[in-house]
């Protein structure tokens, strides 16, 4: 099996309302097959609202969306709240050295928003993590935090 996620799927209660939210916060050309579920393409993934899978305990899973810069932690922040996401913990520097921030989607699922440091996050939208001895090859904003 190879080392990567194809595919997030969060159960819904409530399809219209939950694709809804995330058109509010830019996503765009969802593909809705039938009445349950629909998929966004997300950068080298998949992410999947589908709502046979609602209430079988997913809510608390935390996902992650890191970012170029510190700024742009407040701004997905604040994006989040216009679209009627809640904030569960507001922008703000991390004991790892970066910056974290998260909110919730209207069906309680939290979202990690982050600016690491020590990642790369390429045009399209992919995360490198820099190898532990990066920072011995003069990487100086290398670091080791899971997200």
């Amino acid at each position: 099996m190879d080392q990567r996620i194809s595919l997030v799927t969060l159960g819904v209660s409530d399809l219209a309302r939950a694709r809804a939210f995330y058109e509010a916060l830019g996503w765009k050309d969802a593909r809705q097959p039938d009445d349950e579920v629909c998929f966004f393409q997300a950068g080298g993934m998949v992410f999947g609202l589908w709502t046979a899978l609602g209430g079988h305990g997913a809510p608390g899973i935390e996902l992650a969306h890191n970012v170029r810069s510190p700024e742009e932690v407040t701004a997905v922040l604040d994006e989040a709240a216009r679209a009627g996401g809640t904030i569960r913990r507001p922008a703000g520097r991390a004991d790892w050295g970066g910056t974290t921030g998260a909110f919730a989607d209207p069906d309680g699922y939290v979202w990690e928003v982050a600016h690491n440091p020590g990642w790369t996050l390429d045009e399209n939208g992919s995360v490198t993590i820099q190898p532990p001895d990066a920072a011995r090859l003069g990487n100086e904003t290398a670091t080791e935090h899971p997200q």
